[in-house]
């Protein structure tokens, strides 16, 4: 096992970024920083599982990495950079899929909704990539990764790939000089509040990146004030005041998401914002939360068009976080390599 803790995460550049990446992941990144060494990667690697313009993608690139920026990621304290600038990702998830399972790729359930019944048109890439996360997370030997439940079950397959290579050469390991296991069995660090951001024109479906119904479903963290303000009155409600407990969110998904909202973003508890809501219609509560989203998104919004008209600030900062990664990268590939019985 590690000596230290450490986290790692990382987004995947394949459309613009939201609220929902906001509250169920960006923001989140902050405070762990106090907490153990931190690595927030773009994973761009990922990204091309699916097709992608190679304009997009650098532009989405740039502004996950701005994103973090302007969210409060130091990148002095902590290691910004994206995936593909360090090949050890690629070269240990090429031992991972030797370690893995097909029954077990063939089970992960993001697979089968992307894939859907085009199962055997998509790419290989697609079917593999949860092996290519494991190697993100090993690679550095995290030992804690933020999560959602969007991903919970991926966690458990770092954790099965882990376990599996550590059994598998158990005597190389301990040949090698290792005492306990080589991989840690990574925990998953479970966000608060509103880890799930739902549409605004349908609370049963998450916010998206690639929301094509309808423009006002999404709040981009690019979008000004105004948009946002505006998104947010048009969003679908139902007819009935908030109700007078938490409880009586039940059953109605627009409601539940807005104040879901208004709580992850003052961080406070669902029950707390409905002890000051209960019993008052949307024609309040709309504008009260539109006052508090562009309170908190809008310096965020500033500050990332400041870094993104200015990539080479960017550039420099996922370099260097590139070559930080790569130290600890070489060191656990050179060990693996070892371990595995390749020479060289």
């Amino acid at each position: 096992m590690p000596a230290t803790n450490r986290v790692f995460s990382g987004i995947k550049p394949s459309g613009d970024l939201h609220l929902g990446n906001y509250l169920g992941a960006i923001r989140r990144f902050v405070p762990l920083q106090d907490q153990m060494p931190c690595i927030y990667c773009v994973v761009d690697m990922h990204a091309i599982t699916v097709w992608q313009d190679p304009a997009d993608l650098k532009r989405w690139t740039y502004e996950i990495a701005a994103a973090y920026i302007a969210a409060g990621v130091d990148p002095e304290k902590s290691i910004i950079f994206n995936q593909s600038q360090v090949a050890e990702h690629a070269e240990l998830a090429w031992i991972f899929n030797c370690v893995a399972r097909m029954g077990w790729m063939a089970r992960m359930t993001q697979f089968k909704d992307k894939a859907g019944k085009n199962s055997e048109n998509v790419s290989l890439g697609l079917f593999a990539y949860p092996s290519l996360m494991a190697a993100d997370i090993l690679l550095y030997k995290a030992t804690h990764v933020p999560v959602g439940d969007d991903q919970k079950q991926h966690l458990e397959l770092t954790r099965d790939i882990a376990q599996k290579f550590n059994n598998d050469y158990a005597t190389s390991i301990a040949a090698n000089g290792f005492e306990d296991d080589f991989f840690p069995l990574t925990e998953p660090v479970i966000a608060g509040p509103a880890t799930r951001v739902m549409s605004l024109r349908d609370g049963t479906k998450k916010m998206s990146k690639s929301e094509t119904a309808s423009d006002m479903a999404t709040i981009y963290l690019m979008d000004d004030a105004d948009t946002i303000a505006r998104k947010i009155k048009k969003a679908k409600t139902d007819p009935e005041p908030l109700p007078e407990t938490a409880e009586g969110l039940e059953g109605r998904p627009e409601a539940a998401n807005l104040v879901g909202i208004y709580a992850a973003l003052i961080d406070k508890s669902t029950a707390e914002v409905i002890a000051e809501f209960g019993g008052q219609g949307f024609g309040a509560f709309k504008p009260a939360l539109a006052e508090l989203a562009v309170s908190v998104l809008g310096p965020q919004a500033d500050e990332m068009r400041r870094l993104v008209a200015d990539p080479g600030e960017i550039e420099a900062i996922m370099r260097n976080g590139a070559e930080r990664a790569r130290e600890i990268a070489a060191r656990t590939m050179q060990e693996v390599r070892s371990i595995v019985g390749f020479i060289g």
